[in-house]
């Protein structure tokens, strides 16, 4: 079931997000559902409070990336209660675009590696580093379970630039192709 995505502006994607247990309510049935949900969106990770769940959970698909990035090559995955525990002093900056941000793509300066630890779909504990691509997009869905989104790490003139477009959308003025929760 495709779910509606929540827009800036919505209060559950300023919050701090809280730890679930396996036994969450229909929880493999949400994962799915947050699959296709981010899939039909053209997304390549999708956060619990983008659909309005106050949860530590995200999906991930990489695998849309696997014709450049072999490694990738059939990589969905969902990360119940991820935690970062370190992250490297390298850091690049890459653009980044958010399914709650519809229309909106800016340069992040991130850490390019990362140490987590999460729950996988089945409930089997993992302790990893995390590197590149996957390392930043882990670090962007985690931002969303914290409060955060991208746009909260752009400098005060990059924020500046793009004001009143942040400001139109928190009034629904924006455009997308997939549903949202008015």
């Amino acid at each position: 079931m495709i779910l509606p995505m929540y827009i800036l502006g919505q209060s559950v994607l300023r919050s701090k997000s809280n730890d679930i247990d396996m036994d969450y309510p229909n929880l493999q049935e949400l994962i799915k559902d947050m699959y296709e949900t981010m899939q039909k969106a053209d997304g390549v990770g999708l956060a619990g409070p983008q659909v309005g769940l106050p949860i530590n959970m995200f999906v991930i698909d990489l695998d849309v990336l696997s014709e450049d990035y072999p490694e990738y090559k059939g990589f969905l995955h969902a990360f119940i209660n991820p935690k970062i525990l370190e992250s490297s002093e390298e850091t690049e900056s890459i653009e980044e675009g958010c399914l709650s941000l519809p229309g909106i793509h800016e340069n992040v300066r991130r850490p390019t590696q990362v140490h987590v630890t999460y729950l996988d779909e089945n409930g089997t504990a993992h302790d990893e580093w995390l590197n590149g691509f996957l390392a930043r997009v882990f670090q962007h869905e985690y931002d969303h379970l914290e409060g955060k989104l991208f746009v909260d790490r752009l400098s005060t003139l990059r924020k500046q630039m793009i004001r009143k477009k942040l400001i139109a959308m928190t009034k629904g003025k924006y455009e997308c192709s997939y549903k949202v929760k008015k």
